[in-house]
């Protein structure tokens, strides 16, 4: 709408409105996600544009952007420029999608338990699984830190297990199966809501395309 010391002048004359109130001093903080611009009663539109992306995060690479004793973090992914964070986390160990974003309300959104997300996962073990303790895994497990109970079990293969669980603590996959006397040799997160893994590559990053954005709004997390 105008020059920084353009912006200056409409300010100081009053001209400019924060949530409906007059505001003389061009210091002013502004939250451009939560407030109204508005000058000479007209909206400015000066909304920061959003960027999200999904990842396919290799094993070995720590879920942060900054690890000083991590040989690898998810920084050396994120695109020049662009100040992501993860939502969520996956363990070094294990591999698979991560969504990045600058959208804070996301973030909130995918990780909070009271909007229980579905995250799938696929998990390759040792040994030949038990239909037995597979029907454990559906009831319930006792850990040490609370129940590990799933909102969804299916045989996917002799070793081979697909989970859904919609809130995730530290490593309670590997350790419902650790209790069940299995080695989990491989952890995959292939989908976080509507927004799947596919066809991805360990170490390849993608935006998220229109569909995958509207799903996420259809499905009550965008």
């Amino acid at each position: 709408m105008a020059s920084r010391r353009g912006a200056d002048e409409l300010i100081r004359a009053g001209r400019v409105t924060v949530n409906g109130k007059v505001v003389h001093e061009p210091w002013h903080e502004v939250d451009p996600e939560r407030d109204t611009v508005e000058v000479d009663g007209r909206p400015s539109a000066i909304q920061r544009e959003k960027h999200y992306f999904k990842l396919y995060k290799p094993r070995g690479i720590v879920s942060t952007l900054r690890d000083p004793h991590a040989k690898g973090t998810l920084a050396e992914f994120v695109p020049e420029g662009q100040r992501l964070v993860p939502a969520g986390r996956l363990d070094r160990d294990s591999e698979g999608l991560v969504i990045l974003t600058d959208d804070g309300d996301l973030v909130y959104r995918l990780t909070h338990p009271r909007f229980e997300v579905p995250k799938k996962y696929r998990v390759i073990l040792d040994r030949y699984v038990k239909r037995a303790d597979l029907e454990r895994l559906s009831r319930g497990i006792e850990l040490e830190d609370g129940p590990f109970l799933p909102d969804g079990v299916r045989w996917l293969g002799p070793r081979e297990v697909e989970l859904v669980l919609h809130e995730g603590r530290k490593r309670e996959i590997r350790r419902a199966f650790r209790a069940l006397r299995y080695e989990v040799k491989r952890l995959v997160r292939t989908a976080m809501g509507p927004v799947e893994l596919g066809d991805m590559r360990p170490g390849e990053i993608r935006p998220l395309s229109e569909e995958e954005l509207r799903a996420l709004e259809i499905a009550g997390v965008g």
